[in-house]
């Protein structure tokens, strides 16, 4: 099992794809990107610092435990939109919402999310970037889009796991990096720290078996 510095659904849900058991934690942190960051760097810093902050919530909470041999991991991620050299956060308002929308249209942007995993005394992070194309967009069905309520919370204004699927001609990289957290690392990451998922569970019951 693992804690998870995340309150996003779509984190929640890609953890549970691959069989790994979480328990949601706060990890409250200024997102604000620092003057002249570039994306990379951001959503790297963001990862760590929520990693920690998770990691001092649990501390708190369960001090005994943090510090026992078996110690528990943290994970934490964060995902951003990069269009001309710019970090696109969550829109803060629909006219916002419109105007990111309407500057990825018809256009190729990157998506950028790094992962982190804290322990007791270790510090991985892993980083995945994918570019994904628009297709050309009518100002009718990114109002409408925006009506529908999904964009608002999301980072570059779409969900491709949503209606803003429809928005997307291309994706090279990682689907499940668009959606906020790009399950090759993160099994990776897990692995790395002896955190199990479904398939290490499946790929351990089929070695003994064979003995």
């Amino acid at each position: 099992m693992i804690y998870l510095a995340s309150q996003s659904p779509r984190r929640q849900e890609l953890l549970k794809q691959i069989g790994v058991k979480y328990v949601v934690i706060s990890a409250a942190i200024d997102e604000s990107p620092y003057a002249g960051e570039v994306g990379e760097a951001y959503v790297l810093r963001m990862a760590k610092e929520k990693a920690d902050a998770g990691w001092h919530t649990l501390q708190a909470k369960a001090n005994a435990v943090v510090n026992s041999a078996n110690s528990p991991c943290v994970l934490a991620a964060d995902t951003s939109v990069i269009v001309d050299g710019c970090i696109m956060g969550k829109p803060k308002s629909t006219a916002d919402a419109q105007v990111m929308l309407m500057r990825l249209a018809n256009r190729t942007h990157q998506v950028i999310t790094a992962v982190a995993v804290q322990s007791s005394n270790q510090l991985e992070t892993r980083l995945s970037i994918s570019n994904v194309t628009f297709r050309a967009l009518t100002e009718a069905e990114v109002q409408a889009y925006i009506e529908s309520g999904e964009p608002l919370d999301k980072a570059g204004a779409y969900a491709i796991q949503g209606l803003g699927a429809v928005f997307v001609q291309h994706l090279a990289g990682s689907y499940s990096g668009v959606m906020g957290l790009p399950l090759a690392e993160t099994a990776e990451l897990l692995q790395l720290m002896g955190v199990p998922t479904g398939l290490s569970s499946w790929r351990k019951q089929l070695e003994r078996a064979d003995e």
